[in-house]
């Protein structure tokens, strides 16, 4: 659409043949721009260095480029359940919650919850499990990933005091924001 010579560009601020992209008025050239940064956002850090411009954010935290795409989990997703045996013939139950065919969570349990001997691997399944989801969100429904989502999910996979999940929280932590809810309280295990 066309308007007249009064209104200017949003990108630019000039005042020629502006079209309605996403309820804003843009010129040619900063169509084609947005357009090219929508179908590949992951490459305008190397475009900005390309232009002599600053590119720290976008270097730092390629995260901070995204498209629209991110959705948030409903409350009721469908699920498969999967029975397996490791191979100490432990019985395993894995769940993988689906969302329009896409996997976007998984799940690991055991009827052995309480055996001393297998907390140390269900602590270490947990951490994998929750890792992989937060990844399939990313994926699937675009979820940004951060240091801060990571370390969550590392703390909520602990099960004791110095296990790997715990250790791992309280090493990854040094690089964190120390503004997040993780650190209103003390790292020990939930």
């Amino acid at each position: 659409m066309t308007t007249t010579q009064t209104e200017t560009c949003a990108g630019c601020g000039l005042k020629k043949n502006l079209t309605n992209l996403r309820n804003h008025l843009v010129c040619p050239e900063c169509h084609a721009l947005i357009k090219g940064m929508q179908a590949h956002p992951e490459h305008l850090g190397k475009v900005l260095k390309i232009a002599g411009l600053d590119t720290t954010a976008a270097e730092a935290n390629p995260a901070l480029i995204t498209t629209e795409k991110s959705q948030e989990l409903p409350d009721v997703l469908d699920a498969v359940r999967y029975r397996t045996t490791d191979r100490d013939r432990n019985t395993w139950y894995v769940s993988v919650s689906e969302l329009e065919g896409h996997p976007v969570e998984i799940f690991a349990s055991t009827a052995f919850d309480r055996d001393h001997h297998l907390q140390s691997r269900i602590s270490n399944l947990t951490t994998i499990t929750r890792l992989i989801s937060l990844i399939l969100r990313h994926v699937f429904l675009g979820e940004i990933l951060t240091l801060e989502k990571t370390l969550t999910q590392l703390h909520r996979s602990s099960r004791q005091k110095n296990d790997l999940p715990d250790m791992l929280t309280r090493v990854l932590s040094k690089y964190a924001n120390k503004n997040h809810p993780l650190f209103d309280k003390e790292t020990d295990a939930p």
